[in-house]
């Protein structure tokens, strides 16, 4: 009888055991998924990849911060414009937000070389400046950088910027040619020309001047062309709508008089 006791224990510890060992196999690859998470807490399939280029580590950290909880968002880093640039050749990000004051390479170089490379000139880019920096800001833009931020900024309002960049996409394209004084627009060939000559214009500039050369001889408030070309809600700052038209009319030279000011409203092209 005394040998049946011990067997049965010997078997009862055997299992109790094994079972051990499975819980500790299972909280083993438990932990182990957990840690893998954390190490990439963003690389998700349906994560949409951004680069922030910005060499105050405070900025990186609020930015990933307000991106994590806004959610959907996968962000690389990088804090000075040599590998800032070499991340954005490598990653091909949905949106770079760019400073434009970084160690080993400035931003406004960066903008100019992965706005002139194929394979990266379709990555909007978003600036960082300084409130001081309007020659900067109208260089960046120049350059084709879509939408500029100045510092010191609201998180809430960047990540608006960011979301409204990325659904607008190509939006309504108009194929047919059209020409209204001296100024020729083609929409097919995304080309512009002043009096026969051609104009370089940026995506953003394009679009703008397509949409007023469309609704010739009615005013185009500030708010609803922010809607319509950046995809931005009217609470954003209308200055942006300003500045790229500043930009749009001295790139039109003599023409530039066909594009109205209405004050207190927004813009319109003359009828003629």
């Amino acid at each position: 009888m005394a040998r049946v006791w011990i067997a049965i224990a010997r078997n009862i510890s055997a299992a109790q055991t094994d079972n051990c060992h499975n819980c500790v196999t299972f909280f083993d690859k438990g932990r182990a998924g957990l840690q893998a998470r954390r190490k990439a807490p963003f690389a998700t399939m349906s994560s949409t990849r951004l680069l922030i280029i910005e060499d105050e580590q405070d900025v990186i950290d609020l930015l990933t911060l307000n991106l994590r909880k806004a959610g959907g968002f996968a962000v690389s880093t990088a804090t000075d414009g040599a590998s800032g640039l070499r991340k954005a050749r490598e990653e091909l990000p949905a949106l770079i937000i760019l400073d434009l004051m970084l160690p080993k390479m400035p931003g406004l170089e960066i903008c100019k070389i992965l706005k002139t490379n194929a394979s990266t000139r379709h990555i909007p880019i978003i600036m960082l400046t300084a409130k001081a920096e309007e020659i900067d800001r109208i260089i960046g833009l120049e350059f084709g950088a879509d939408d500029y931020v100045t510092k010191p900024f609201s998180p809430r309002e960047l990540i608006l910027r960011v979301n409204a960049i990325l659904r607008r996409g190509k939006g309504e394209v108009l194929d047919e040619k059209m020409s209204i004084g001296a100024i020729t627009l083609d929409p097919a060939r995304h080309r512009v020309a002043v009096g026969g000559k051609p104009v370089r214009l940026t995506s953003v500039e394009f679009k703008l001047l397509s949409m007023l050369m469309h609704r010739q001889g009615r005013v185009q408030a500030r708010d609803r062309l922010l809607n319509e070309v950046w995809g931005y809600e009217s609470l954003i700052d209308t200055r942006t709508v300003d500045t790229h038209v500043r930009r749009l009319r001295k790139k039109l030279g003599k023409a530039a008089s066909a594009i109205e000011t209405v004050r207190g409203f927004g813009y319109r092209i003359r009828e003629t």
